[in-house]
């Protein structure tokens, strides 16, 4: 969890007093059935005038973004609770702009080795 959420949820802490370890609870203070947050996302996607949401396309949101900000797909997988590398590889979608970067370093003047035969040539 980042500081920014978690600081959000400390100031919910001050507005409600919690008696579980849950992070999200119903009013009786139990855990949420899946089907009613769904229907609050849905409630809050709406006023927010954002279609087709739903927590799965939060978890591709979150990977793809963590992977286009350059994150390690294996933190990602970990992060998302993944045994399988190749789940990861199936939520997070590099846009091409994020890869951009990955061809940028030949144009910046980096010190490049490459092989030609059997010798070594800078390219600085």
């Amino acid at each position: 969890m980042n500081q920014v959420a978690l600081d959000v949820l400390m100031q919910g802490l001050k507005v409600r007093s919690i008696k579980n370890d849950l992070v999200f609870s119903g009013s009786a203070g139990t855990k949420i059935d899946g089907r009613n947050l769904e229907r609050a996302l849905d409630s809050v996607s709406k006023k927010a005038g954002i279609k087709d949401i739903t927590p799965h396309t939060l978890r591709r949101t979150f990977a793809t973004r963590m992977a286009q900000g350059g994150i390690d797909i294996y933190k990602i997988a970990k992060l998302l609770g993944h045994k399988d590398i190749r789940m990861t590889q199936r939520y997070a979608h590099h846009h091409p702009e994020s890869l951009r970067d990955g061809v940028q370093i030949l144009e910046l003047g980096h010190n490049l080795i490459t092989i030609e035969g059997n010798r070594e040539v800078s390219n600085a």
